[in-house]
């Protein structure tokens, strides 16, 4: 077997743009034939694909997948470069590829998941598709991120907003799961998406979040000399209030269900209200939100541009 070279590396990667450790294993397989080796990156969809790593991918979708008896659900972000890209059918047909592959998954984290074999081709790694993708959607692309929930003693629902744009998995701990029960969590997730909560219920309120709030509420109302006059019982109550209020928009059981007839009624009500309709003992055990982006530095593009770069396929 010939030796394969930093410099044979080095000659590979300036053909093909393929990464590093790619063009070692083309090499070391090909027995340093430098043909072969690119013949051989090409097969892969590897070659190409390292030219676009550099470049921004904050757009793209967030998909789920749930198993068929709706014990165990995944929510993934997979970002590409450009809106056009995450409308395409087949940008979105590989992402429902990878949530598939996700749900079964045993990896911890993005990277161990990228290491592992992909189930529709073994002779890849999911990192490896992932590169043959790039070269073939001509645009960087990255498995941002995956959750997982499994609840045996309930079930997982999900809801995707705006075709991508955002996705929620809600875990219900239930007795009785029938359709009326699914339509709830399916209102609560949609509740998720619309209202962005933070927590569940105040119990996952942090004490410290809690003491920084009040600190900052005693801090507004000793700058206001019309509230820094009362007397320091009225103070206290006045914090107490306001981080009251402050806990029912940011507790997803605490909110105003956004679909109430009476534009009342909460969302711990709501769901107090269907587990009694169907003598079932419910809870929401908590959920999962990703929002595609969020977190993410988004290149600033003139819209001819961006679709002036699709047309000539740069």
């Amino acid at each position: 077997m010939a030796a394969v070279t930093a410099a044979m590396v080095k000659e590979l990667r300036e053909m093909t743009g393929a990464g590093m450790m790619d063009c070692k294993k083309a090499l070391a397989a090909t027995d340093g034939d430098m043909d072969a080796a690119v013949d051989f990156l090409r097969e892969k969809g590897l070659a190409g694909a390292q030219k676009k790593a550099g470049r921004i991918a904050a757009e793209g979708i967030v998909d789920v997948c749930v198993s068929d008896d709706a014990k165990k659900a995944v929510v993934l972000e997979v970002n590409a470069e450009t809106d056009f890209v995450a409308k395409n059918e087949k940008f979105r047909t590989y992402v429902a590829e990878v949530a598939a592959q996700a749900l079964k998954t045993t990896a911890s984290n993005t990277e161990e998941f990228l290491n592992e074999k992909w189930d529709l081709d073994p002779s890849l790694t999911v990192g490896e598709k992932l590169s043959s993708m790039i070269s073939i959607i001509g645009e960087n692309m990255s498995i941002r991120r995956f959750e997982k929930i499994e609840e045996n003693a309930g079930c997982v629902v999900s809801y995707i907003h705006a075709g991508g744009k955002i996705g929620v998995l809600v875990d219900v701990t239930t007795d009785v799961v029938n359709d009326e029960i699914k339509e709830m969590a399916k209102n609560v997730a949609m509740q998720v998406a619309a209202l962005h909560p933070k927590y569940t219920s105040d119990k996952e309120v942090d004490a410290e979040y809690l003491a920084k709030e009040r600190e900052i509420l005693l801090a507004q109302i000793k700058n206001d000399p019309k509230e820094a006059s009362k007397p320091e019982k009225v103070i206290m109550g006045m914090i107490e209030g306001r981080i009251k209020k402050e806990l029912k928009e940011i507790c997803l059981l605490d909110q105003q269900y956004v679909k109430a007839a009476d534009g009342k009624q909460s969302v711990a009500a709501y769901v107090a209200e269907v587990a009694k309709a169907n003598n079932a003992n419910i809870s929401i055990k908590g959920f999962v939100r990703f929002e595609t982006g969020e977190g993410l530095e988004k290149k600033s593009e003139n819209f001819a541009e961006e679709v002036a770069k699709q047309m000539s396929g740069n």
